[in-house]
């Protein structure tokens, strides 16, 4: 056997692989989302602008006069979100086709400033009426950005704003359902993220207000588009 035959073959350079996993990264995204919705529900009139499963449900509960919803606070989150769902889809169309990470740390550059921007509005002017709507308008915005590239992404199990599907796969799918249960520690954990970033959350707001919750999940967002890969 010749030299050059016995010679390794040199390793090729992988951008996509530098950085933290997308399964770690749309984890701490969805303990972002706890935080988000926290806000949203418990601060800004019982609106979420994260999880818009349970937004089109209190819709309806304003829509019919249930006392402490409102439908101009939710019809401006749904609004807001699927505008932001549209933005994610056209950078989709721009980036998309190129690599992964590239194209999620755009999504969450814009993430952490629109969130960032809502942090800063709630600081300054914590009282006023139209700080509610701005809030509600820049977070749900950003959630519709968002779950626009985790969507294309295509991460299974990851969702990082619902868990009905979550849940659901963890039961049926499990040992004591119809499957092997190999994908329940990853659902877990969205689980237990989502748990996690309410509960922090709603302490915050309870103790602290609104801004220091959105200003975490704007440090969160923004620490992650420098350090994500385009790898899952």
């Amino acid at each position: 056997m010749s030299p050059a035959e016995e010679a390794p073959a040199p390793k090729t350079h992988d951008p996509e692989a530098r950085g933290m996993r997308l399964v770690l990264v749309l984890l701490t995204l969805t303990v972002v989302s706890g935080l988000i919705d926290a806000v949203s529900y418990l601060g800004l009139g019982h609106v979420f602008t994260a999880n818009m499963t349970g937004n089109v449900v209190v819709l309806g509960f304003a829509a019919a006069g249930a006392p402490g919803f409102s439908v101009p606070h939710t019809a401006t989150s749904l609004g807001c979100f699927l505008l932001g769902a549209v933005t994610g889809g056209r950078l989709a169309a721009r980036v998309g086709r190129g690599r992964r990470r590239r194209w999620t740390r755009l999504t969450l550059v814009g993430e952490a400033a629109l969130v960032g921007v809502s942090a800063a509005v709630a600081f300054a002017w914590p009282h006023s009426t139209g700080t509610v709507y701005a809030l509600i308008a820049l977070t749900g915005y950003a959630m519709g950005l968002r779950n626009a590239t985790v969507r294309k992404l295509g991460v299974a199990d990851l969702t990082t704003t619902v868990l009905t599907m979550t849940l659901t796969g963890l039961a049926s799918e499990s040992r004591l359902g119809d499957g092997t249960g190999h994908r329940s520690p990853r659902r877990t954990a969205s689980v237990i993220a989502m748990l996690a970033g309410a509960c922090l959350g709603a302490w915050l707001v309870l103790h602290h207000g609104l801004g220091l919750p959105l200003a975490i999940a704007a440090a969160a967002s923004a620490v992650l588009a420098v350090v994500a890969s385009g790898r899952e």
